[in-house]
């Protein structure tokens, strides 16, 4: 059986609904995918949500190679998802993302419960789609958007 990688975007939402969200699905700890991992939205700067976290018994780690460069996130926030896609792809060839995407694949073989968080509500739009899909050529995974 595969383990579940689970991923989640906080736009639109609210902190307690996330850890709703992530206590509900078992996760044992959140890797945050963002390059920047500050927020306007509460509790969802890096500080606040490791501590928000904690109280939920859910472990935190950034891992901020597997963020989307700034070009990229420009892209996103413009629309042009097809353009932040290709950005991070090329993103992914670096030795810094390649090195943290070692570090997620072998925290998921070491068979924690996992979930990516990014600021994206779809995920069809957001870069942790394709942070998954590099990790599952490295460890097979099935995952699960909440």
């Amino acid at each position: 059986m595969k383990p579940v990688v689970a991923t989640i975007g906080y736009q639109g939402t609210t902190i307690a609904a996330v850890l709703q969200a992530l206590t509900e699905a078992r996760v044992e700890l959140l890797v945050d995918v963002r390059a920047v991992a500050g927020s306007r939205r509460p509790g969802f700067s890096k500080t606040p949500l490791a501590a928000n976290l904690h109280g939920a018994g859910i472990d935190y780690l950034h891992l901020r190679g597997l963020g989307t460069p700034a070009p990229g996130r420009a892209a996103a926030r413009a629309g042009r998802h097809e353009e932040m896609r290709a950005i991070f792809l090329k993103h992914l060839e670096q030795h810094e993302a390649r090195a943290e995407l070692d570090v997620l694949a072998d925290i998921v073989r070491g068979g924690r419960r996992v979930c990516l968080l990014c600021f994206e509500a779809d995920p069809a739009h957001c870069h942790r789609t394709l942070v998954a899909k590099a990790l599952s050529e490295l460890v097979p995974i099935d995952v699960r958007h909440l």
